[in-house]
């Protein structure tokens, strides 16, 4: 190379990079940029001409490179080499005091550990592997063990070093570095995209944290290049030439390989008052971050004492989440509608002045049913108080107690008449929820043709909310059964709002693939009450046939597994409704063939004669891993306890289901339980 290029140019290129990627670091690590963008920009476009003219010398760890290449088909899968972790949540002092105490009598003499703390930014895990200074992968968590490799995604971040360049002398590059971190987008930055998004007629994100990892996970790398992302690094897995005793000296060490931290936020507590101390005053102060932070990370400082310490299934023993208390916001109820879902359920649904909460704007919130509403004692007009739960759900509390009513508030009551069809109400004994029985209702056919096109059911793409609001407000959609005649009505597709020739083949050819559907997916795609995705499997493995289980009585339907007196009675009235019995013979007549599940000898293994139901957080798997896992064994999973239930998995924050169990005398397995049980 050097033979036939200049070795001025050669240094000149070498001088623009380095100087261009210590803008990088002063503007996207730092936030302390020393030029402005337009001298910014006159360095990259001197570099670019030069690597034109200069083929040799282009690199794709040159800054020029960072813009993205032609779209993915796909993510290939990346390895772990060791697990990634999540954390362990405190969402209360007692809870911090708790956890605090398990360290400090851990060891003897009980001591108090020093600890590192820092914001706990919301945004998507990664990790990052460096070998000699060079970024050679970047992945997503997945699972903790196997993840997604978005490596030219992350290329693209600009403040993320594609070689180490240390920002402080005698720093020496390791070999290998396996770096964790969070990629996020500044609050700032998140308002201009969706402001962006907005003027270009666009969808806009919910909230940065969905907006970094939506970016995160683009197929055409050019998008996320185009997004304002960034990275902050918390933690290492492998890691070879850094020799450090304590979390905090890995953490200065990375930041000084210039790599973005949280050290200039972060704090070494010696004490929990101390701790205490730093999470107030971090609480205080989040709206000042430039991120959002939804917590505190405190992390054992001594790394010997956390290899002591070791982990559960999925997260650190040394480590915990504090968690911030939800938001809260006052703002005025305008208003209360009533939403009619898929089933005809009446919902009210609460019209509010819109409010600034947690980052977003919050105009409308469910109010659950009237029976809450009259609890709380809840008027139109009335001041009321919002939360966000985990800051994304909003939720009406209740009426302001600050706020002095002044008499023009009027009591909610529900409609005895269905606002979209005017059908008389109805309300199931033993429920709180009316409903609309009317199953020609327009609210309900859409919430129906969605349901039975959405992915676990027929899994029809290209079938959205305003592609159905248009079929069904023109007429050519009664029921589900009228998707698989639209073929007959292709102008007329073609000429609906935002579709053209291409987009209603697109629509077209999904409606015909979705013909060879498994039973299972059929039956959960018909929309019947209480039957959701796991139930729907189990049925069509019990009766395998549409025929069987449409004549079954509900002394049959009870034999299957996870079907109760309540599933029974739903499944025989939804198939002894002539309605429905006749679209189901439309739908098989255009075509659309249920497929039974294959037939196999019964899995043999230690869990075999087992009927298992899963409840609460686990820590080791996800719910469907545990699902395929205890099924492969020879068990049957089922969704709710019932009478044929025999044990129960019982994980984290398990709810009702634990309870019920108990008051049953069904047996309970801790998830390492049900994990040793499993390896027999």
């Amino acid at each position: 190379m050097s033979a036939r290029i200049p070795q001025e140019i050669i240094r000149k290129v070498e001088d623009l990079r380095r100087r261009i990627e210590h803008h990088n670091h002063r503007y996207y690590v730092l936030d302390d940029p020393e030029i402005d963008d337009a001298d910014y920009d006159r360095l990259m476009d001197e570099l670019a001409r030069l690597e034109r003219e200069h083929p040799a010398l282009l690199t794709p760890e040159s800054p020029t490179q960072r813009v993205g290449a032609a779209p993915l088909e796909s993510f290939a899968t990346y390895r772990h080499s060791q697990q990634m972790f999540s954390l362990q949540n405190a969402g209360d002092t007692a809870a911090m005091e708790e956890w605090w105490e398990r360290i400090v009598s851990s060891r003897e003499p009980r001591v108090e550990p020093a600890v590192w703390c820092e914001p706990k930014i919301d945004g998507a895990a990664v990790e990052i592997v460096y070998e000699k200074g060079r970024m050679v992968v970047g992945s997503t968590r997945g699972d903790g063990w196997t993840g997604e490799d978005v490596t030219a995604n992350l290329r693209t971040l600009r403040g993320l070093p594609l070689t180490l360049q240390p920002v402080k002398k005698g720093v020496a590059i390791p070999p290998l570095l396996e770096v964790r971190g969070e990629v996020y987008m500044n609050k700032a930055d998140f308002v201009a995209l969706n402001a962006q998004a907005e003027e270009a007629g666009g969808k806009v994100f919910a909230n940065p944290r969905n907006a970094a990892a939506g970016s995160l996970r683009m197929l055409d790398q050019r998008i996320t290049a185009a997004r304002p992302l960034r990275i902050l690094f918390h933690g290492v897995g492998r890691m070879e030439g850094i020799e450090a005793r304590e979390h905090h000296e890995v953490m200065q060490r990375l930041d000084a390989l210039g790599l973005s931290t949280a050290v200039r936020w972060a704090r070494l507590c010696l004490s929990l008052d101390e701790v205490k101390s730093y999470f107030e005053a971090v609480a205080r102060g989040r709206d000042g971050y430039p991120f959002e932070i939804d917590g505190v990370v405190v992390k054992v400082d001594d790394l010997a004492w956390q290899e002591e310490l070791g982990v559960r299934s999925r997260s650190p023993r040394w480590a915990i989440a504090w968690k911030f208390a939800p938001r809260e916001a006052v703002t005025k109820l305008l208003d209360i509608v009533v939403s009619v879902g898929r089933t005809g359920a009446l919902t009210p649904v609460a019209i509010l002045e819109p409010v600034e909460l947690a980052g977003v704007t919050v105009s409308n919130a469910t109010l659950h049913n009237q029976d809450m509403i009259r609890e709380r004692d809840i008027r139109i007009g009335d001041r009321v108080r919002l939360t966000r739960a985990g800051d994304v759900i909003p939720a009406v509390v209740g009426p302001d107690p600050e706020t002095t009513r002044t008499g023009s508030e009027r009591v909610f009551t529900m409609p005895d008449r269905c606002p979209v069809c005017g059908e008389k109400v109805t309300l199931p004994e033993g429920e709180i929820i009316p409903r609309c029985p009317n199953i020609a209702c327009p609210a309900q056919v859409k919430g129906r043709i969605l349901h039975f096109a959405s992915r676990g059911a027929m899994d029809i793409d290209h079938l959205g909310d305003k592609i159905v609001d248009q079929l069904v407000a023109k007429g050519f959609v009664h029921d589900p059964s009228d998707l698989y005649h639209l073929e007959e009505k292709r102008e007329d597709v073609v000429n609906l709002e935002r579709m053209a020739e291409k987009s209603a083949d697109n629509l077209l050819d999904a409606i015909r693939r979705s013909k060879k559907a498994t039973l299972a997916r059929f039956i959960h795609a018909l929309g019947i009450r209480h039957v959701g995705e796991a139930s729907a499997v189990g049925l069509a493995r019990h009766f395998m046939s549409l025929e069987s289980l449409a004549d079954a009585d509900e002394e049959t339907l009870m034999q299957a597994p996870d079907v109760g007196p309540a599933v029974a009675q739903s499944i025989r009235a939804f198939f002894q409704a002539r309605e429905n019995r006749r679209v189901i013979e439309r739908l098989l007549k255009a075509g659309v063939v249920p497929e039974p599940p294959k037939m196999t000898s019964a899995p043999k293994g230690p869990l075999k004669g087992m009927v298992i139901v899963f409840t609460g957080e686990l820590q080791a798997m996800s719910r469907s891993k545990a699902k395929t896992l205890a099924e492969s064994l020879g068990a049957t999973v089922g969704s709710a306890v019932t009478a044929q239930t025999t044990h129960v998995v019982a994980g984290e924050k398990a709810g009702s289901k634990l309870d019920k169990a108990r008051a049953r005398g069904i047996a309970i397995l801790e998830e390492d339980d049900f994990i040793r049980i499993a390896r027999r």
